[in-house]
């Protein structure tokens, strides 16, 4: 089993920054991959960005690409993204997942364990 929280959403403007936060805890944190997805009103989940076990491995949608960063901290047993240069489509639910079973990265259906999300709105 493995239990995530997410944080560090909020209301902010277009250009502003937000990094999300996705605090781990259960199977050892450093033996799995980490994936972000984001949900939007009467939209699909969509995959955001993804990061290896290690973190040696990053995959972004072309959407983010440039301006969103994942990392990890295994030692904190967290994952991370940071986002900047946000615009009003990036407002979404944004929910981390922990894959098990290296399935590829960007598919919703590789993702074994998911939080409960945390909403970011961008102002225009």
């Amino acid at each position: 089993q493995v239990q995530l929280v997410e944080s560090g959403g909020g209301l902010v403007q277009a250009g502003d920054s937000l990094r999300l936060s996705c605090a781990a805890s259960g199977r050892t944190f450093s033996s799995y991959a980490m994936g972000w997805f984001r949900q939007a009103p009467g939209k699909e989940r969509e995959f955001v960005a993804a990061i290896s076990w290690n973190g040696g491995s990053t995959y972004y949608s072309n959407s983010v690409k440039g301006r969103f960063t994942i990392s990890r901290d295994n030692a904190k047993n967290t994952v991370y993204l940071q986002m900047n240069s946000l615009k009003p489509e990036d407002t979404a639910v944004y929910y981390c997942a922990a894959d098990l079973g290296l399935g590829p990265p960007g598919e919703l259906d590789s993702y074994d364990y998911w939080g409960q999300g945390t909403q970011v709105t961008v102002s225009s």
